[in-house]
């Protein structure tokens, strides 16, 4: 007979349940009693009654959440030692059958996954890898626990976290280094017209009051305001090349220029150089100023303006070089640049043998042997009008030496020189570094375009400077130079046709910006 039902159906599910405390173990009753089976229903649409475990004197079975709190604590529990049963006694139900497997019941009643004691007893400790094809459904089925499915990844090691802290910080560095250079190359290039956008231009004359020092400047006869503001800006008495001229249009003057040698100071005011000029106490008598790079036409007229004596007197007195010890057609190169002071009185063939004479001291005191003098005097009247600073020199002169080497004649065969092509066709003086195409193809034996090594003979005078580096080049293998920035005198020197065709491009794009600077 079916037993009887209670009131509660749930009550009743849960009392069939098995009792998960006695999982594994049966009563003496339930092991001698013969398995009767349970009858089939009538309806087969009703299901049959879970048969009952519950015995006499039997526990009152677990809700399902104390079932798998007691699993819980079953499975935090140290696993038990073997234990070896006494020979000739009967067996006794344990947790754990002979096989080795475990009768673990889950809630749907269907036996779990079963472990070895043995195995479990002699499991190292620490974390092993799972080969467990186990899923979280199975955990909540009851086919698989917590075992099965593996250990939790372990936390990565401070190795990775510090490497990858690196690379990270790198990335960083990265940026905002590309964005720091990125900044400094538009500041460097597009500095005059970010300055005019942005209203920060900085004034183009000194602040008052800065003046120091001596500064010697001259004027010879047919200078401009134009002209002797360039002057001024060059001895280092105004801020900016421009900065007289502009003063003198801003105010509306046209003063009256003495040509002479004028004593003045450095970082003057425009007004204050000008009424320096204006004072005749400031005038040089019997003096000139010779400047580096100049040529024989352009130093008459200092010579003659300075000392107060007629131009054609100094034009006469250089007409035979041979006069002065000189053996070549012109006294080109051979008149020093420097400051010259005269006793009143003085003639013109005077003037021109002290210039003369102080090119043959520099020559000895650079170690030039007689017979080299006019060559060395070439090479230096080249390096002083194509280099801008005297470290520079030193550059210029090893490119020229390079360039003359007869194994690199295949390659160039020419110096090419773009001031022995303006001096050849008399457009040195116009204003420009550029050669216009009638001047580079000109066939003049000045030339360098035209002719193979250097020019017949100087072609202006060079200073202590540049007749030292003639004859002392520096080591390098630079074969070309270009002035990327007239107004600083940047110069890139490189080995290579491309590197050179790079530093070209930088200074075309510099002329494009500034086209009022001598380009």
């Amino acid at each position: 007979m079916p037993e009887p039902t209670s009131d509660d159906p749930l009550a009743d599910l849960f009392g069939k349940l098995p009792d998960p405390d006695r999982r594994g173990q049966s009563s003496p009753a339930a092991q001698d009693a013969p398995v009767t089976p349970s009858p089939a229903p009538a309806d087969a649409a009703t299901p049959a009654p879970l048969p009952s475990t519950a015995a006499a004197g039997t526990p009152a079975p677990m809700s399902r959440r104390a079932a798998r709190e007691a699993a819980a604590r079953t499975a935090a529990a140290p696993p038990p030692a073997a234990v070896t049963e006494p020979v000739g006694s009967a067996p006794v139900a344990t947790a754990e059958s002979a096989s080795g497997e475990s009768p673990f019941v889950g809630e749907t009643g269907a036996p779990g996954p079963r472990r070895s004691r043995t195995a479990t007893a002699a499991t190292p400790a620490g974390p092993a890898p799972s080969t467990s094809t186990a899923t979280l459904d199975d955990l909540f089925t009851g086919d698989s626990t917590t075992d099965d499915l593996g250990y939790e990844p372990q936390e990565r090691s401070r190795r990775r976290r510090r490497i990858g802290g690196w690379i990270a910080l790198g990335v960083v560095l990265l940026i905002f280094g590309g964005i720091a250079v990125g900044t400094l190359w538009v500041w460097n290039t597009y500095e005059e017209q970010i300055r005019e956008v942005m209203g920060w231009e900085e004034p183009k004359d000194f602040e008052p009051g800065l003046a120091n020092g001596e500064a010697l400047v001259t004027v010879v006869s047919g200078d401009t305001g134009q002209s002797i503001s360039q002057s001024l800006y060059e001895a280092g008495v105004t801020k900016t090349p421009e900065a007289f001229y502009d003063y003198l249009v801003d105010t509306g003057q046209n003063p009256p220029f003495v040509p002479g040698v004028f004593q003045l100071q450095q970082q003057m005011t425009s007004a204050a150089a000008l009424e320096a000029m204006m004072d005749p106490a400031n005038k040089l008598e019997n003096s000139a100023l010779v400047r580096e790079g100049l040529t024989v036409d352009q130093t008459l007229p200092i010579l003659a303006d300075g000392l107060g004596l007629p131009l054609e007197d100094f034009v006469a007195a250089t007409a035979n070089p041979s006069d002065y010890g000189v053996e070549a057609d012109s006294l080109e190169g051979w008149l020093f640049p420097a400051m010259y002071e005269f006793d009143p009185g003085v003639t013109a063939e005077d003037v021109i043998r002290t210039l003369v004479n102080r090119t043959v001291q520099s020559l000895d005191n650079a170690g030039v042997p007689v017979e080299d003098r006019q060559r060395v005097l070439t090479v230096a009247s080249i390096i002083q009008r194509e280099a801008r600073f005297e470290e520079d020199f030193y550059k210029v002169s090893r490119v020229i030496e390079n360039r003359l080497d007869p194994g690199n004649q295949e390659t160039f065969g020419l110096l090419q020189m773009d001031s022995t092509a303006q001096y050849g066709y008399g457009e040195l003086h116009e204003g420009s570094v550029s050669t216009s195409a009638e001047a580079q193809f000109d066939d003049n034996p000045w030339n360098t375009y035209v002719h193979t090594g250097l020019p017949i003979g100087p072609i202006s005078n060079p200073g202590d400077t540049a007749i030292d580096a003639a004859m002392h080049p520096a080591d390098g293998p630079w074969l070309y130079f270009v002035t990327v920035n007239l107004d600083t005198g940047e110069t890139v020197f490189t080995s290579t046709l491309a590197e050179h065709e790079r530093a070209r491009e930088q200074w075309i794009a510099w002329c494009n910006d500034n086209p009022d600077s001598g380009c």
